[in-house]
């Protein structure tokens, strides 16, 4: 894998053993950053890291600050060579535990961009709903990668700002309207 685009573009990162996460594939990040444009001093929460793509593009195009959050072991340890590797301890912070949990104990937490591509066969839209619902700035966003023919959830306090289809896949970006 590769990075897209920013001053690490073309920089090959590693990807997590096995079959247990669903890495976004260039196609789509490429389009989720093309939609996101101009993303720098924004901050970030990869709330479903895996390899830690979407961290790492995001810090390569200009994020003041992301944090990735992975409860997989191996995957975790392929976000922390990842960041060591591509010079980006001051940019990415990488926190091996389960989102839901983290959530709980960082409430105060908040980004301007919100990522959540969780794995398609562990959707749970209550999760989803929290971090959105906790972890956004105002008037901030929350990309969210969902399967392709699935339909999408609707968020409280959230509009739908584009709901893009990538064959299996979709992003949902929705806008903080409170």
């Amino acid at each position: 894998m590769r990075i897209i685009a920013g001053f690490l573009k073309g920089r090959s990162f590693h990807s997590p053993p096995g079959h247990r996460s669903h890495p976004m594939s260039d196609k789509v990040r490429g389009a989720l950053f093309n939609i996101l444009g101009d993303i720098e001093e924004l901050t970030f929460l990869d709330a479903f890291a895996s390899s830690g793509a979407l961290a790492l593009e995001a810090a390569s195009r200009g994020a003041k600050h992301v944090t990735a959050i992975e409860k997989d072991s191996p995957a975790y340890t392929v976000i922390v060579k990842n960041v060591k590797e591509l010079g980006l301890a001051k940019l990415v912070h990488a926190s091996r535990a389960n989102v839901g949990g983290w959530s709980n104990h960082n409430m105060e937490a908040e980004f301007d961009i919100v990522l959540l591509d969780p794995p398609y066969d562990l959707l749970q839209l209550s999760l989803l709903t929290k971090l959105a619902r906790r972890h956004v700035k105002a008037s901030g966003l929350v990309v969210l990668s969902y399967p392709g023919q699935a339909l999408v959830p609707a968020f409280e306090d959230f509009e739908i700002a584009a709901d893009k289809h990538y064959g299996d896949a979709q992003l949902v970006f929705y806008r903080k309207s409170k």
